[in-house]
């Protein structure tokens, strides 16, 4: 399913929906009416029933990548794999389900979003579960994130994505603007 807004001026709005509309059509879409106000008026109870979902038992998690539209199909099932692979390994099959989230013109960000029952060690089971899809976005060409940021979770993947020259650059920026190490301290780089 493919959810399609318009912003802008009537006019640009009327422009581009007819040329959008007729692309979709030509690939043979069909038209769901109501479906972009049920998403709208859902799109943010997730975080909601994700809580009900822990206080249950269960690990609802998600996370984020972007490539070149030619690297999609490969990172989107590499991805895919590590998530249930990991976590049938380790005892609870996971549903693993993924959207676009952001369309450019040179490529599109996947938004993974996965859900288990959890075991005795919860965060071991996550952190497990993570490692294998990080490693797999690196492999598949990945960002190791996208719009969510980097933050101590990520930094192990993104040292390996960016690699030694940038980040000594990184590092000499942040010596150069923060020579005191206040800001944000071993949270990007180390």
């Amino acid at each position: 399913m493919t959810i399609v807004g318009y912003e802008g001026c009537s006019e640009d709005v009327s422009v581009r929906r007819a040329a959008i509309s007729a692309v979709l059509a030509a690939s043979g879409a069909l038209p769901q009416p109501g479906a972009g106000e049920g998403w709208e008026h859902g799109r943010y109870l997730g975080p909601y029933l994700r809580d009900a979902l822990l206080d249950a038992g269960a690990i609802v998690e998600t996370l984020e990548t972007v490539t070149f539209w030619s690297g999609l199909p490969r990172l989107y099932a590499a991805v895919r794999d590590a998530l249930a692979s990991s976590l049938r390994d380790q005892g609870s099959p996971a549903v693993e389900m993924c959207h676009l989230s952001h369309v450019y013109r040179t490529g599109a960000s996947l938004y993974f979003t996965v859900a288990c029952a959890q075991l005795e060690d919860p965060l071991a089971q996550r952190w497990q579960a993570q490692a294998a899809a990080c490693d797999a976005i690196i492999a598949a060409g990945g960002t190791i994130t996208h719009h969510h940021g980097v933050g101590v979770d990520h930094r192990p993947w993104y040292e390996r994505q960016i690699g030694p020259l940038a980040l000594s650059a990184l590092r000499a920026v942040k010596r150069e603007l923060d020579p005191a190490g206040i800001l944000n301290p071993g949270v990007l780089i180390s």
